[in-house]
C-alpha cells in the first residue's frame, strides 16, 4: 500500500461534486481510473429507470487462481447535501473539510480504498482469486442503485459493503428490514365557527390514529416512528386532508410486518370511527441483513481483521445500507466500519490511520479468501 498515493487519491475525489443524483462527475473520474487499470469494468444502464445522474459501475479484477472463491464489495459513489464545493485538507490526525461543506469519507474513503487496494495487489505480484466491486449511485437517498443493480453479474456468494461508523474492525453482522407507511387521510370540510359539525376533521383523525399506535422503541428489535404530518389551513375551516408519513423497522422480518400492519390498521379504525377514510400505502424498503457468526463472510473478516492487528467487534446497525439490498438478493453480506467521523454533518472528518487500515483490511480479505483454498 501507498499510503501517500491512498491519502491524495481520496483528497481528489473528495472534490469531484457527487451529491446524491448528480453523480455523473464522479462516475465518469471512476471511470477513467479502472479503464487505467488491468480490470474489467462497465456503467450499467439502470441510469434510464433510476433518474440519477449515472448508472451503477462494476468492475471485476481478475485473479491468477480459477479455483479460488470471488468475492465483492460496494461502496457507493454518492453523499449527502452540503457536498458542492468540497475544500479538504490535513488538520493533524485527520483529513477535514473547510467546515462549509461535509467531508464525503461517507462513502469516498472506501472508493479511495478499494482503488488503492486493487493498485497494491497488481503492484505486489498477489496470487488471489477473482474481486468484484460495485460503485453504486443514489445510496443516500434510498438505496436506489443498489436495488437497480442487476446481482446475476456477481459469480461471489458473499461479500462486504465498505460503508459503516466504527473504527476497521468493526463488522456489522445484523441490520433491519424498513417499511415506509404514507397515509392520505380524507375528512370533510366545513365551516369551523358556523357549522363545525358538518365537518370531518382529517387532523383529528390522524391525531386519533396515532395515539393508538405503538411507536419508538417497540422491542429490541424493532422501532417505529412518525417523520411527516402535513395539511391543514385556516383556523376557521375543518380540515379535510392530511398527509402521514411513517416507518417500521426491524431485524424480524414477521414483527416489522405486523408493526407496520399495526399502524396501517389505527389509520383505518380511526377514520371509520370518526367518519373519514384512510387510504395507507405501505412499502418494504429494503431486507434485512442477517450475517450468521459462523458464515463465511464473518469467519473470512474475522480472520483478516487479526491479519492486521486489530480486534473483531461484531454488531448490529439500526440504520439500512446498500449491504441490505444485497443480502435481500440472495448475497451473504457484512458490512465493515471505516472509521469515518461525524459523517452528515459540516464537521465530519476522516482518521488518516483508519483510511489506511481500510484499505489493509480489504487487501487482506482477499488474501484470506485465497488462503482458504
Amino acid at each position: 500500500m501507498n499510503k501517500e498515493r491512498l491519502i491524495n487519491q481520496f483528497m481528489e475525489m473528495v472534490q469531484i461534486d457527487s451529491e446524491t443524483g448528480n453523480e455523473r462527475k464522479m462516475a465518469d473520474y471512476l471511470l477513467d481510473i479502472f479503464n487505467s487499470m488491468d480490470v474489467e469494468v462497465y456503467e450499467d444502464d439502470t441510469q434510464k429507470e433510476t433518474g440519477y445522474g449515472a448508472g451503477n459501475i462494476f468492475v471485476r479484477l481478475k485473479g491468477d487462481d480459477s479455483e479460488t472463491e470471488p468475492v465483492y464489495f460496494t461502496v457507493h459513489m454518492d453523499t449527502v447535501v452540503p457536498g458542492v464545493g468540497i475544500n479538504p485538507s490535513i488538520e493533524g490526525d485527520y483529513i477535514v473539510s473547510d467546515g462549509s461543506t461535509i467531508l464525503g469519507s461517507d462513502d469516498k474513503a472506501g472508493i479511495a480504498a478499494i482503488v488503492e487496494a486493487i493498485r497494491s495487489l497488481s503492484e505486489s505480484g498477489t496470487s488471489h482469486g477473482d474481486v468484484e466491486f460495485v460503485i453504486t449511485v443514489g445510496e443516500e437517498s434510498g438505496l436506489v442503485g443498489a436495488k437497480a443493480f442487476d446481482t446475476s453479474v456477481l459469480k461471489s456468494k458473499f461479500g462486504y459493503a465498505v460503508d459503516s461508523t466504527g473504527k476497521v474492525g468493526t463488522v456489522v453482522t445484523s441490520a433491519p428490514t424498513q417499511s415506509k407507511i404514507e397515509a392520505h387521510i380524507h375528512g370533510r370540510t366545513a365551516h369551523a365557527g358556523v357549522a363545525p359539525e358538518e365537518g370531518v376533521s382529517a387532523i383529528n383523525i390522524a391525531a386519533k390514529a396515532i395515539s393508538q399506535m405503538k411507536l419508538g422503541r417497540i422491542d429490541a428489535e424493532t422501532t417505529a416512528n412518525i417523520g411527516r404530518f402535513q395539511g391543514g389551513g385556516p383556523t376557521n375551516v375543518v380540515t379535510d386532508y392530511v398527509n402521514i408519513l411513517a416507518e417500521a423497522r426491524s431485524l424480524d422480518e414477521n414483527k416489522m410486518h405486523a408493526q407496520t400492519q399495526h399502524m396501517k390498521e389505527a389509520f383505518e379504525s380511526a377514520a371509520e370511527e370518526l367518519g373519514g377514510k384512510a387510504e395507507v400505502v405501505t412499502e418494504v424498503m429494503y431486507a434485512a441483513l442477517q450475517a450468521e457468526n459462523d458464515s463465511e463472510v464473518v469467519k473470512t473478516v474475522s480472520k483478516a481483521i487479526e491479519n492486521i492487528g486489530r480486534e473483531v467487534s461484531l454488531i448490529s446497525l439500526g440504520g439500512g445500507s446498500d449491504g441490505n439490498v444485497f443480502a435481500g438478493k440472495g448475497i451473504d453480506t457484512a458490512i465493515l466500519g471505516l472509521g469515518y467521523e461525524n459523517i452528515h454533518t459540516t464537521s465530519e472528518k476522516m482518521p488518516i490511520e483508519e483510511l489506511g487500515k481500510i484499505t489493509e483490511l480489504i487487501t487482506e480479505i482477499i488474501k484470506v479468501q485465497k488462503e482458504k483454498r
